[in-house]
């Protein structure tokens, strides 16, 4: 025998069948949250065209409130709840001042993008002249015309000067070591050359002797006859 009858178009299984079952639970609570929030989102506009201030001002506090309560829960999205609170203050403000609800509609520009691009190219032309020569007057005029000049000439005394006054730069790595090699080449050098002629006379009469016994040895052996 069948589970259910072959016309049946719901859940079968048991997984659906308890998700059907989440589903009507969830909307019988937030149903009334839904309700509640429509409900005084529209006794609020209803108040505020009355034109009476303290009873409006209470209506839209309920309405904020259920709307508030209604995205708490999950009834409603947070950023629907934000746009009908929106939208109901734009209406009670209009209806309590005397304008006409603001409408969503596209602002339309103005002036056109060439004259707008034009303008702002020519504040910042404007901007860098005054920059650059200052006062347009005949004495600024005349500071400018000197400093140029100044510029242009640039005496070589000057120069030699600045260039003089110059630190010097710190040595590197490799030229600390290469002065110490040439000091130490050039100390091996001069010790060499200044070698006292006394240590060198000295050197040359020691091995002079050290050859004459090492050639009379043998002469001493022979000369020796046997007793």
């Amino acid at each position: 025998m069948a589970h259910s009858s072959r016309t049946w178009q719901g859940a079968r299984t048991p997984q659906a069948i308890k998700r059907v079952r989440q589903a009507e639970r969830r909307h019988a609570i937030l149903q009334p949250r839904r309700s509640a929030a429509k409900t005084y989102v529209a006794r609020a506009a209803a108040a505020a065209a009355t034109g009476d201030e303290a009873q409006t001002r209470e209506s839209l506090l309920l309405a904020v409130s259920a709307l508030d309560r209604a995205a708490k829960v999950g009834a409603i999205h947070p950023n629907a709840a934000a746009r009908r609170k929106s939208r109901l203050m734009l209406k009670i403000n209009a209806a309590l001042g005397g304008e006409a609800a603001a409408t969503a509609g596209k602002s339309q520009r103005k002036t056109g993008r060439a004259a707008v691009t034009q303008a702002a190219k020519s504040r910042i032309a404007a901007g860098r002249a005054t920059n650059a020569k200052g006062e347009q007057t005949a004495a600024g005029k005349a500071r400018a015309a000197l400093s140029r000049s100044t510029r242009q000439a640039g005496s070589p005394t000057d120069q030699d000067t600045a260039a003089s006054e110059r630190p010097a730069a710190p040595p590197t790595k490799a030229r600390r070591a290469t002065a110490r090699s040439t000091a130490a080449g050039t100390d091996s050098t001069s010790s060499t050359a200044t070698k006292p002629a006394s240590s060198r006379s000295s050197t040359k009469s020691a091995e002079s002797k050290a050859s004459t016994v090492r050639s009379a040895g043998p002469r001493a052996k022979s000369s020796k006859s046997p007793s």
